[in-house]
């Protein structure tokens, strides 16, 4: 289609066809400009995925892993106390724990930002800008 357009020199066209090949180029730009935002999404989505899909599976690992480290501090610390209060100083210093990695987890969360794809809003923003300018 682009052949089409650029066939005929512009000093040659009517107003009526530069303005059909305004339109056609106008709407094959935010054709690929769509598409450049799909395919951008799709990355985001894929990598989000798999990084997820990791992060899981170290935290099950982790959680059994923590478990057993928690059971070995409580036997462990009943050597010197009696077991309940073992149990009771642990149970304590894991929640503890919690609430810190939670506090900075939520901070990290909201610095992350949404999933817009910024390069494809900033290219139409620019080719918007564009346009204005060509019609003033």
């Amino acid at each position: 289609m682009l052949e089409e357009v650029n066939r005929t020199p512009a000093r040659e066209k009517s107003t009526a066809d530069l303005v059909a090949d305004l339109t056609a180029s106008v709407k094959r730009l935010l054709e690929d400009e769509f598409r450049l935002a799909m395919a951008e999404l799709q990355t985001k989505g894929k990598r989000f995925g798999i990084g997820a899909g990791l992060v899981g599976f170290a935290g099950v690992l982790a959680l059994l892993g923590g478990a057993t480290l928690i059971a070995a501090a409580v036997l462990g610390l009943a050597l010197v106390v009696p077991g309940w209060l073992a149990a009771l100083i642990v149970g304590g210093a894991l929640l503890l724990v919690a609430a810190l990695a939670a506090l900075i987890g939520g901070k990290e969360a909201s610095r992350a930002g949404g999933p817009v794809p910024e390069e494809s809003v900033e290219r139409v923003r620019e080719d918007v800008e564009t346009i204005k300018q060509v019609r003033s």
